[in-house]
């Protein structure tokens, strides 16, 4: 199939920044996403230009740094699906595809379709962690935990960090992302003794780091490649209220 597409340009971070339209050639319809920006690229080298960047890593769905908006969505048309797994079958042969970074203040644009995530990288640091000394391993069924507790803390941790929660989000508001983090580690008892100062410091370096309020339009869990539940972001809210009457 042959393609017109519309790539975001930006040399760095204080460059302005303009759509370049490629023309994409005898593309496969097995390629994935990424492979056929790989062709792209090559090509573009060999004629002496710059190769669009991109951010890419496991390839696999897993690793989350696959992300760039693809015709208005995050990951691209097929719900539930990273940039890396979406195949080029999903698109019609003579189709404009317009391809673009984050669009977050929280997230900058370094160089094209890459930005700057480390915003994450810090809420996590703030709190995404257990610190308390639990001795050594214990085996697997000497812990009772809820089968619901297990589901939902397994549920939560496939979040990958990728950022469609913050791109979708007319606010671009990181509460899902957080929200995920927080869950995971508040349904497991290894999690509860540092619950309360996880959810406030958390919450406190994700507004630090200028994002947007929650309104609930539910964008966010609708781009997720993970499909990661709203659930979270109540349980999250309610962590947060328990925390800050206790006065954590």
């Amino acid at each position: 199939m042959n393609l017109t597409l519309k790539v975001w340009r930006q040399k760095n971070a204080s460059d302005k920044g303009a759509f370049v339209t490629y023309n994409a050639k005898n593309v496969s319809e097995d390629m994935s996403f990424l492979e056929m920006l790989d062709v792209l690229n090559e090509e573009l080298v060999e004629k002496g230009d710059q190769p669009i960047a991109f951010d890419h890593d496991c390839r696999e769905g897993i690793c989350g740094m696959c992300s760039m908006y693809i015709n208005g969505r995050a990951h691209g048309p097929q719900n539930g699906t990273t940039t890396c797994q979406l195949h080029m079958r999903k698109f019609k042969d003579g189709e404009t595809i317009t391809i673009e970074p984050w669009r977050a203040a929280a997230f900058p644009v370094i160089k094209d379709l890459v930005v700057d995530r480390s915003s994450f990288d810090r809420i996590i640091a703030a709190g995404g962690f257990i610190s308390v000394n639990t001795g050594n391993a214990q085996d697997a069924n000497s812990l009772p935990i809820a089968k619901k507790d297990a589901d939902d803390a397994f549920a939560a941790a496939a979040c990958i960090g990728c950022g469609a929660c913050v791109a979708s989000c007319k606010n671009s508001s990181a509460m899902l992302f957080v929200s995920a983090k927080v869950s995971q580690l508040a349904l497991l008892p290894q999690g509860r003794p540092e619950a309360a100062t996880r959810v406030l410091n958390m919450v406190k370096q994700m507004d630090e780091e200028g994002f947007g309020n929650c309104t609930n339009t539910g964008s966010c869990e609708a781009e997720c490649p993970k499909e990661i539940s709203l659930e979270n972001i109540a349980r999250m809210n309610r962590e947060f209220l328990f925390a800050s009457l206790a006065g954590a």
